[in-house]
């Protein structure tokens, strides 16, 4: 799958995601795009988008796009937090389902 790591992400979890294309929002040049515009430019592009930004799902329509979410629940964003959740992430990455949302929560 193409995976688009959100800038809240850490970018060092891109190896984790073995098996997956995975670029990250500044690597895509799309640095600072607002959360709508990041979805429109996403949708089509890429098959997953991962992001720590947990109010993403409330504040766009991610419906109708073909962009699937992975919403990581953690107390911060370490990269030892996201690396320790980088098994559940590619998890519901595997599962994800285009203008859904995944939740990956800390224990």
């Amino acid at each position: 799958m193409r995976v688009l790591l959100d800038e809240s992400v850490p970018r060092q979890l891109g190896p984790r995601l073995a098996g997956h294309q995975v670029v990250t929002v500044p690597r895509a040049g799309w640095a600072g795009l607002r959360n709508g515009e990041l979805l429109r430019r996403a949708s089509g592009q890429f098959d997953v988008l991962v992001t720590g930004d947990q109010n993403l799902e409330y504040q766009q329509n991610l419906r109708g796009l073909q962009l699937a979410v992975v919403v990581v629940v953690a107390p911060n964003n370490r990269v030892e937090t996201f690396l320790a959740l980088s098994e559940r992430i590619l998890a519901a990455i595997a599962s994800a389902q285009p203008g859904a949302v995944a939740r990956v929560a800390a224990s």
